[in-house]
């Protein structure tokens, strides 16, 4: 269960620390690491504080866009500092651990770290249905990707190893790439009944899709939407 969970790193800056988080992953029982647009490939410095997790490393995989690397996931949480202009659901670790548990037996789940120096874009979080924060001393709470990718790691394998005492959850969601295409095609929808202006978009379409990873609607509710969506494009163009 624990194999099926990918770590993903985002435009990582020292190849150093894709070792440290690669280490980190495998002795808390991960081993599927992402590299999303690194700054440069895996070398030998990865490879020394790799240590002895050189087959995660090997077998990292490197795309380019976070999109492609959440493009089957049912379930992608995001770390981040609580401090955004827009806030998102937020996840405390543990919850976070027993959140990615429970649902990767039906689909693959990611959890996301960002740069080195300023973490995932907003528009990457937009990605992810949580958001999580390490509550670190408010004082001094610089961790380094590593120390942060050890930290969350380490709540998943806990709630790994207690999840027989967790509840079963029913409830079918799609997938990331399913979900984008339900932004596209609201956002379509939105242009064409003028609901959305062109020229002065603001910030509707974020904070719509703030308020659906909220909800979080089920594979069925998504498939309603898009019926709705596409019953009004209908009534818009018969009226044209």
């Amino acid at each position: 269960m624990l194999e099926s969970i990918r770590i993903i790193l985002v435009n990582t800056s020292h190849t150093g620390n894709i070792g440290s988080a690669a280490r980190a992953m495998k002795t808390m029982g991960l081993s599927q690491l992402y590299l999303v647009d690194p700054v440069a490939p895996p070398d030998g410095k990865s490879s020394a504080l790799a240590a002895g997790a050189g087959d995660v490393l090997a077998n990292a995989k490197i795309v380019s866009t976070l999109e492609e690397a959440v493009a089957d996931c049912g379930l992608v949480v995001g770390t981040s500092a609580r401090s955004r202009t827009l806030s998102w659901p937020m996840l405390e670790p543990r919850e976070c651990g027993e959140k990615l548990v429970s649902e990767v037996a039906r689909y693959p789940v990611a959890l996301v770290f960002g740069r080195e120096n300023n973490g995932l874009t907003n528009e990457e979080l937009q990605q992810c249905h949580f958001h999580v924060c390490i509550p670190a001393n408010p004082e001094y709470s610089s961790l380094n990707l590593a120390a942060a990718v050890q930290t969350l790691c380490y709540e998943i394998r806990m709630a790994h190893l207690n999840e027989t005492r967790l509840p079963e959850t029913e409830q079918e969601y799609p997938l990331s790439d399913d979900l984008e295409r339900f932004y596209s095609h609201l956002e379509q929808t939105l242009l064409k009944t003028n609901f959305i202006i062109p020229q002065h978009p603001g910030m509707v379409m974020t904070k719509l899709r703030r308020l659906f990873n909220r909800a979080r609607p089920e594979t069925q509710e998504l498939n309603i939407l898009r019926g709705i969506l596409a019953s009004i494009d209908k009534s818009v163009k018969n009226k044209e």
